[in-house]
């Protein structure tokens, strides 16, 4: 295996477990995973999260060839000094998350809606249902389709995806999706057997300084990448 991946690898990796752990993708999968089975909120969140990293670093891969290396790699710095300094001050100037009560109330709020919708569809016809069903709920459990569908909707635009982007535009991007990859299974299993009991006992102030300490030193080695080069 090349240098350059390694280092995409270990780049990625870490970054996907500081950014991931205690994120709101983290608490939804640790709260679906009490409610319903947790082989298909696994299999739903991983996938999620496995295409969004692949498409991802393929922006990153992509954007070198839109515009220059050089502003490229700027930008990248930019991103990576900006995302550190953000996760300091939230660690510094804000007490402890309310993210974790936040996502329980959105899903508590989406339990209730699915069990109206439940009682108002169980009035109707049982061949009726099944001709109206879904093409795609015949292969996948809605259970994995709703832990898909809430993953992919809440990781869009995050922190952890823009950096992923820079991440990738900067380093190998096979590197940064074997290592995206390897973190977000790590913590979404994490999420998906440790419950809701391991999401209540983490401190998120500990994660966003050492968050923003790894951007920082990220956002450091490509400003003197790019001098050098």
């Amino acid at each position: 295996m090349s240098l350059s991946i390694v280092q995409g690898f270990s780049k990625s990796l870490a970054m996907t477990v500081l950014s991931e752990i205690g994120d709101k993708t983290f608490f939804a999968a640790a709260i679906l995973a009490m409610r319903h089975p947790r082989r298909y909120v696994l299999a739903g969140c991983l996938s999620s999260l496995i295409v969004m990293t692949i498409l991802s670093a393929a922006v990153g891969y992509v954007a070198p060839n839109l515009i220059s290396r050089t502003l490229t790699k700027h930008v990248a710095t930019v991103l990576f000094l900006g995302f550190g300094l953000w996760s300091l001050w939230d660690a510094f100037h804000e007490g402890e998350s309310e993210e974790l009560a936040e996502v329980e109330a959105e899903l508590d709020a989406d339990l209730k809606a699915n069990s109206r919708a439940t009682k108002a569809n169980d009035k109707a016809d049982d061949e009726a249902k099944k001709k109206n069903r879904m093409f795609m709920s015949q292969f996948f459990s809605p259970i994995f389709l709703k832990a898909f569908s809430i993953t992919f909707f809440g990781e869009w635009g995050d922190k952890s995806q823009i950096a992923t982007i820079g991440l990738a535009a900067a380093e190998n991007p096979l590197g940064v999706v074997l290592g995206g990859i390897l973190g977000q299974a790590l913590c979404q299993t994490a999420a998906v057997f440790g419950g809701k009991s391991l999401a209540s006992q983490i401190s998120e102030k500990f994660i966003a300084l050492s968050g923003g300490v790894l951007f920082i030193v990220f956002g450091i080695q490509s400003f003197f990448a790019t001098v050098e080069s």
